[in-house]
């Protein structure tokens, strides 16, 4: 296929996948936009594949999970190896990564996310699971980080760009629980379930809600904190690429804080943004990109919050 031709594709699969991500990309440059329509592209098929999902739908059991990852595996290093895979999503993340000299250590990193998920992985403490995050979401905020024109040696910049993915993923967790659950999976750490006395399986029922609705929120919180960390790395980016990520951050963002509102309700029914919503944000983080000097001034990063692996 063509450069314009996986650039076509990997466009059909976000607006399929992703709402979200999708109308954040809009407010990118050209180029950028392209580039992170690319990596999305890899990102979705190869969660599809492990979990037996289409274009980012429920979760389906599937028997051959070990498989699906080293298909999954393989198909990114002929990728990343520079060889046509005949798959545009894996040949799209060829491009980008030959377009942005992409470290292929973070596209290994996030295959062996899908891994876990393969091997019905769950998390025993809190460093678990923020680890499972790194995995599934920190690393693809240093690949965005890497589209957007960050060099790969900007570690500070990075580590910001990694917050925003353990944000966005804390905040998926607390409102997929239902979901989750219904697959078979559960992301809350054991040792907070054993503190609730939640027994193991039972986070959904009904004797259990309230307490269960205490960890989301604490989820909520803790995606909060990732998320104020990862908006002091918006200076450290063009106003466009800026105006992306801090609309992406108001809107995923205002999930969690819906989640902890709702409380034992959080999963009656699905907590989504709506266009009216997504628009707001949009808006307010065109204010806040082109202030983004004054709003978030050079500071360490704060030392309590988890650091990404190497650092």
């Amino acid at each position: 296929m063509t450069r314009a031709e996986l650039v076509a594709a990997a466009r059909a699969s976000i607006a399929r996948g992703s709402k979200s991500f999708a109308a954040a990309s809009r407010l990118f440059d050209p180029v950028t936009r392209e580039r992170a329509w690319l990596l999305y592209a890899w990102c979705r098929r190869c969660d599809d594949l492990v979990d037996g999902q289409a274009g980012g739908g429920a979760m389906a059991a599937v028997a051959d999970a070990p498989a699906r990852v080293a298909e999954a595996r393989a198909l990114t290093e002929a990728a990343l190896a520079g060889e046509m895979t005949g798959d545009p999503a894996f040949d799209a993340l060829g491009l980008v990564a030959r377009e942005t000299g992409l470290p292929p250590a973070w596209p290994r990193d996030l295959i062996e996310g899908f891994a876990l998920d393969g091997a019905a992985w769950r998390p025993t403490s809190e460093d678990d699971l923020y680890r499972y995050c790194y995995h599934v979401a920190g690393v693809v905020g240093l690949m965005m980080a890497v589209v957007m024109g960050v060099r790969p040696d900007d570690a500070a910049t990075l580590d910001r760009a990694c917050d925003l993915g353990l944000a966005f993923q804390l905040a998926n967790i607390a409102r997929d629980l239902a979901e989750d659950d219904a697959g078979g999976r559960c992301y809350l750490p054991a040792d907070w379930l054993a503190e609730a006395g939640v027994p193991p399986g039972e986070q959904l029922q009904p004797a259990y809600r309230a307490r269960v609705a205490v960890l989301a929120r604490r989820l909520a919180d803790s995606a909060a904190r990732f998320e104020a960390s990862a908006r002091a790395g918006t200076p450290a980016l063009s106003y466009r690429s800026a105006w992306a990520v801090l609309a992406a951050a108001g809107i995923y963002g205002a999930i969690g804080r819906e989640v902890a509102r709702r409380g034992p309700h959080a999963w009656d029914r699905r907590v989504t943004t709506g266009k009216a919503a997504k628009l707001g944000f949009i808006a307010r983080a065109a204010w806040l990109a082109a202030r983004r000097g004054t709003l978030y001034p050079p500071t360490p990063r704060d030392a309590d919050l988890w650091a990404r692996p190497g650092r």
